[in-house]
């Protein structure tokens, strides 16, 4: 039976888009709760300024809680050098550093132009490779914006493998695509994967990140799994955006993709009742925010991997 991974970002690319801040504590529930469900990999928080983002000023504690939790991978957002020393500090197995396809997006999002990004990318690579392999944490690189931008309008492809060339020689382990503003499609996914693998390898491009702001996320992912793609990052309850790009909403929602994949026969490893039942504590720490998703709201078929089939009415 094939297998995908579907890393939660919620408690990153969710909560920093919401208007309400979530309690510290209700994080660690959540986390915890995803966790019990099965979830394999969690991106925890960003190590950014609290004054821009006041949803990510705990991501020191949330991380502290998080490498506690036996057999989880813990990833960490950092958008430079300083974020990703403390991520290594906290014990982070995971940083990804993001280099925006749009140099204006970049500018607007961590204020640095591409040159500044792969400098960036140099240092915290020259620190992961500093410290003894074992507590070295996996590095990404992550091309956001890959598809198009709300700033700059369509995204060069040339731009694009450029950018993923030299992450890779600045000493990332790995770049991933990030459809930041949900421009992307089926055939652009597809193209754009086949074209990034082309000069970087496959081995270097596992990952793909999508939004669901015009309703293609699933069939954006399900593309990039014909591709060969198998890590998949989605968001309970499609919450996310990005604060620094007009008009991009929300992720695909986690609930959504992994009923995808399951009824197709690939193991996401993760209890679907239980990963909805955390709808509920999410609801209650974010009054007011919406939540999206059809599976939640529909519930799961009958007879859908054990769920009960109701015994046949007797005639008369």
């Amino acid at each position: 039976m094939s297998s995908v991974l579907i890393s939660e970002v919620g408690p990153r690319d969710g909560l920093q888009n919401c208007k309400a801040v979530m309690p510290t504590e209700a994080k660690k529930r959540w986390i915890a709760a995803l966790a019990d469900a099965g979830v394999q990999e969690i991106e925890i928080g960003s190590f950014v300024s609290p004054k821009l983002l006041p949803q990510m000023a705990d991501t020191g504690e949330i991380l502290d809680f998080a490498v506690t939790i036996p057999g989880l991978t813990v990833a960490v957002l950092v958008p430079n050098l300083k974020g990703a020393e403390a991520a290594i500090a906290g014990g982070a197995h995971k940083i990804t550093l993001p280099l925006s396809v749009s140099e204006t997006h970049s500018l607007r999002n961590i204020r640095r132009t591409h040159a500044q990004v792969i400098d960036e990318a140099r240092a915290i690579a020259a620190l992961v490779k500093s410290l003894p392999e074992r507590k070295r944490p996996h590095f990404e690189g992550s091309l956001s914006t890959a598809f198009g931008c709300t700033l700059e309008g369509p995204v060069p492809e040339a731009t694009t493998l450029r950018c993923a060339e030299q992450l890779m020689a600045a000493g990332c382990d790995e770049v991933g695509l990030s459809d930041t503003t949900g421009y992307g499609d089926p055939a652009s996914v597809r193209r754009l994967i086949r074209a990034v693998r082309g000069v970087i390898g496959a081995e270097n491009l596992t990952g793909v990140h999508l939004h669901n702001t015009r309703g293609l996320g699933l069939a954006n992912a399900l593309a990039a799994y014909d591709e060969g793609i198998t890590t998949f990052d989605g968001s309970l309850g499609g919450l996310g955006g990005c604060p620094t790009a007009p008009g991009a909403s929300g992720n695909v929602v986690t609930e959504d993709m992994v009923f995808m994949f399951e009824a197709m026969g690939i193991s996401t490893g993760i209890d679907l009742r239980k990963l909805m039942a955390t709808r509920e504590m999410v609801a209650e720490a974010l009054p007011g925010e919406e939540l999206y998703g059809f599976t939640p709201k529909a519930g799961l078929p009958l007879g859908f991997k054990g769920e009960p089939v109701p015994a046949p009415v007797a005639a008369g």
